[in-house]
């Protein structure tokens, strides 16, 4: 019978501070995000005044009226939700399939590649994003969402992230379905797929979001004003002598409605999917 540890007050003074800590850093993080709420009720000349106002005087209402009168938000929309929806299943496909090989293929040289491929994270964006856009412009890619779809497809961190879960699950499941007589492309299917649903979830989760939020991929490539994104349309309320920061505080609300929507449905999963792949940060 295992012994019961009395808490002494120490304990209850470190568990207090250390809710005091985390309930600080939650209300430094969430205190943008209520400044950028309450502002998209406020007039223009509201927003950035000193000492700051927290509330509107009045509340502007019509901000969400008008934002759709002054905008193209549903194309907007549209295309980031097209290229966000496109961009999470080809990295789940392309990601579960790879570090499927990684795990449980073997073949000379396969550790080495992998931490070759690995080290592909560290390289910054901003070191090859050049070579890559002359790259698809010369494969008539330019100006499209196919670009962007698949210049975010492919990544090494979605491998990593599942590679470090099917590396958690027994070799003797995988040898008994050989034995079974199913091919690689059967257990994959049928059995890898299936266990780590939490894993392709909270994938699913973070390439979502960076596809969503993505800004500098949409600026770069995208020049059609029936292209844009959300994120690219909300700067053509940034004027040469003017800027709307109202409606471009209630464009930032409405782009992160969706975000928040899959965090509060798929919390549950993408917590069980990080800890499952001991992924953390």
């Amino acid at each position: 019978m295992a012994s019961v540890v009395a808490k002494t007050p120490l304990h209850w003074v470190k568990r207090g501070l250390l809710y005091l800590g985390l309930a600080a850093g939650a209300v430094a993080l969430l205190l943008p995000f209520f400044w950028m709420f309450t502002s998209s009720f406020k007039r223009n000349n509201e927003i950035f005044t000193s000492p700051i106002t927290w509330f509107p005087e009045q509340w502007q209402w019509h901000n969400y009226v008008d934002i759709w009168a002054k905008s193209d938000m549903l194309t907007w929309i549209g295309n980031t939700l097209i290229i966000a929806v496109s961009v999470t299943v080809l990295e789940i496909v392309s990601a579960t399939f790879v570090a499927y090989g990684f795990s449980r293929i073997k073949f000379p040289g396969r550790d080495a590649l992998f931490m070759l491929y690995l080290a592909t994270i560290a390289v910054p964006w901003q070191s090859y994003m050049i070579p890559q856009f002359k790259m698809l412009s010369a494969w008539g890619l330019s100006d499209s969402r196919l670009a962007l779809i698949l210049m975010q497809s492919f990544s090494a961190f979605g491998v990593f992230l599942m590679k470090q879960f099917y590396d958690t699950i027994p070799e003797e499941l995988s040898e008994a379905a050989r034995i079974d007589g199913l091919s690689e492309y059967g257990i994959y299917a049928r059995i890898m797929l299936p266990l780590s649903l939490p894993s392709i979830a909270s994938l699913g989760i973070i390439m979502f979001t960076n596809a969503w939020n993505d800004y500098m991929g949409p600026l770069i490539y995208l020049r059609s004003p029936d292209l844009w994104t959300i994120q690219i349309g909300l700067k053509t309320f940034v004027g040469e002598f003017t800027t709307d920061y109202a409606i471009i505080m209630t464009g930032s609300v409405l782009s992160v409605l969706p975000i928040l929507l899959i965090f509060i449905f798929g919390q549950r999963y993408f917590v069980e999917g990080i800890a499952s792949t001991g992924v953390k940060g």
